[in-house]
C-alpha cells in the first residue's frame, strides 16, 4: 500500500496566523463518497470511472481490500490536481482468500464484511490494532440473518472469518445503527446483489449521520438502484442490476472544514472551490454552522466563501445529523466568547478515537475549560497556551490542534501524519493557506 504519512516522525508545530487570511483553497476528494462508489463499481455489470477520486490511506485499503477479492481496480490519468482517476473493472464471482486489512478505515471494515460473502471461500477480515474496538457487533449479526457464515470467536468483533458460498441470500434483518450509520450504508451498497435483496429496520432510539445514509441512497439511485424507505427506519431494496457508470467525486466538504473555520479563528477570508450546489455530505451544514458562530458565509463562482468577524460566537447545537464536524466546531468554540454546548455526538466516542474523551483532554491541557456530556461536550472559553495536542491517531484531533494553533502560539500537534487517512497533503495546504506557497510553513 502506498505510504500517505507525512513523515517517519510527525511531530508538527502549528503555525500561527500573523495577519489575518485571505485565501482559496482547494481540497481532494470526498472520502465518502470515493469508498462508497468504488464499492458500487466492484458489484456493478460493467467498468466504471471515478473521476477526482481521493488517494489516502482510507481508500488505498479500499482499493487494496476489492484487488483482494479479484476487482480490478487502475489508475488512468485524470485531470484533477490530486492525483489519477480510477478505472474499476468488476468480476463475479469475487474471489480471493486469506486476510483483508481495513487499517483504521470505518468504511472499509463496514462496507467490505458484506462483499466477503460473495466469495467462494474462506476470508477474514481484520484492522489495525488501534481499531479493532470499533463496533462491528450490529454488522455481524445482520450478515449471519442474511445467511452469511462468520466465525467471530464470538467477540461480535474484528478480526473475524467469513465463509462465503459465493452468494447471499437477503431477506429481512431488524438491526441497531445506534452505534455508526455505517452498518446500514454497507448493507444498502451490497443489497441489490443478494438472492431476495434486503428489507432492512432499524430498531434503536438514535440513528446518527443520517446525510451519511442519504448519500448511499443517492449513489445507489444514479446506478439504476431504487431503494423504497416505507418509514423513517426503513429501507427496501429489491434484487436487481447495479449500473456501471462513471462518477465525478464531490470534495471532502468535511476536510473542507478546517480550513473555512480558519477564517473565524484568524479574522480573514478563506475560499474553498468547488463547492457543490447540492450535497449530502454532512459537511455541507457548515457554512450554517459556522454562521451561527459569527461567520458571514456566500457560495459564489462555485465556491464556499467564509469571512470572520470581529469575535467568536458559543452556539448550543444538536450535531448528530454531522458529528464528523465536533473536532472542528469544539476548537473554533475554545476561542469564541461566550460558552459551548455540542450535543446529539455520544456516537462520535466510537470513533478512531474516543473523541469527546481526546478533545476534553487537549483542550484542558492547554489551559481550555471543558467537559463531556452525556451525549456531547460543553465548553467555557478560557485564554489557551502553547502545548502538546495529542491527535490520538485521529485526522480530525489533529486538523483541530492545526487550527487552535493559528491563534495559540506554541501549540504542537504529536503526530500530523495521521491527517493522511484522509487528506494526505494537509500539511502543505495548511501551510499554502497561510501564503507559505512552498508547504513548508510548519515543521
Amino acid at each position: 500500500m502506498t505510504d500517505h504519512r507525512y513523515s517517519p516522525d510527525s511531530s508538527w508545530r502549528a503555525p500561527s496566523a500573523a495577519e489575518p487570511l485571505d485565501a482559496v483553497v482547494t481540497v481532494p476528494g470526498s472520502k465518502s463518497l470515493t469508498n462508497r462508489e468504488l464499492v458500487l463499481a466492484a458489484l456493478a455489470d460493467g467498468p466504471s470511472t471515478l473521476h477526482a477520486p481521493l488517494h489516502s490511506d482510507d481508500s488505498a485499503r479500499m482499493v487494496e481490500a476489492l484487488r483482494a477479492l479479484g476487482v480490478g481496480v487502475d489508475p488512468v490519468p485524470g485531470d484533477g490536481p490530486f492525483g489519477d482517476d480510477l478505472l474499476v473493472t468488476p468480476v463475479a464471482p469475487f474471489t480471493g482468500s486469506g486476510e483483508i486489512d481495513s487499517g483504521q478505515a470505518g468504511t472499509v471494515m463496514r462496507f467490505v464484511a458484506p462483499l466477503i460473502g460473495f466469495v467462494d471461500g474462506e476470508l477474514t477480515l481484520t484492522a489495525d490494532g488501534t481499531a479493532l474496538h470499533r463496533p462491528m457487533g450490529a454488522m455481524i449479526k445482520a450478515l449471519r440473518d442474511l445467511g452469511v457464515d462468520i466465525d467471530d470467536g464470538g467477540r461480535w468483533a474484528l478480526p473475524f472469518t467469513v465463509r462465503g458460498h459465493g452468494q447471499v441470500r437477503g431477506g429481512e434483518i431488524v438491526i441497531d445503527a445506534s452505534a455508526s450509520s455505517q452498518f446500514v450504508s454497507g448493507l444498502l451498497l451490497a443489497a441489490a446483489r443478494f438472492d431476495v435483496g434486503l428489507r432492512l429496520i432499524h430498531e434503536g432510539a438514535h440513528l446518527p449521520s443520517m446525510p451519511h445514509i442519504d448519500m448511499t441512497v443517492e449513489a445507489l439511485s444514479r446506478r439504476g438502484v431504487i431503494v423504497e424507505r416505507p418509514t423513517a427506519t426503513e429501507w427496501v431494496v429489491p434484487a436487481g442490476p447495479i449500473r456501471g457508470k462513471d462518477v465525478h467525486v464531490e470534495p471532502d466538504l468535511s476536510n473542507a472544514a478546517p480550513f473555512l473555520a480558519a477564517a473565524l479563528v484568524a479574522r480573514g477570508r478563506v475560499a474553498v472551490t468547488g463547492w457543490p450546489l447540492h450535497s449530502t455530505q454532512p459537511g455541507a451544514m457548515l457554512p450554517e454552522i459556522l454562521a451561527l458562530m459569527g461567520a458571514r458565509t456566500q457560495r459564489r463562482g462555485g465556491a464556499m466563501h467564509v469571512a470572520g468577524g470581529s469575535s467568536i460566537s458559543g452556539i448550543d447545537l444538536d450535531l448528530s445529523a454531522a458529528g464528523e464536524l465536533a473536532p472542528t466546531i469544539a476548537g473554533v468554540a475554545a476561542l469564541a466568547t461566550t460558552p459551548t454546548s455540542i450535543r446529539g455526538i455520544g456516537h462520535i466516542r466510537h470513533h478512531e478515537t474516543d473523541r469527546l474523551a481526546a478533545l476534553v483532554e487537549n483542550l484542558r491541557a492547554l489551559g481550555g475549560d471543558a467537559e463531556e456530556l452525556e451525549d456531547g461536550i460543553r465548553i467555557v472559553p478560557r485564554p489557551l497556551h502553547g502545548g502538546v495536542w495529542k491527535a490520538f491517531n485521529d485526522h480530525r484531533m489533529a486538523t483541530t490542534g492545526a487550527l487552535i494553533g493559528l491563534a495559540v502560539d506554541g501549540v504542537e500537534v504529536d503526530d500530523i501524519g495521521t491527517t493522511a487517512k484522509t487528506i494526505p497533503q494537509f500539511p502543505q495546504l495548511w501551510a499554502r493557506m497561510l501564503g507559505d506557497e512552498s508547504g513548508d510553513a510548519a515543521a
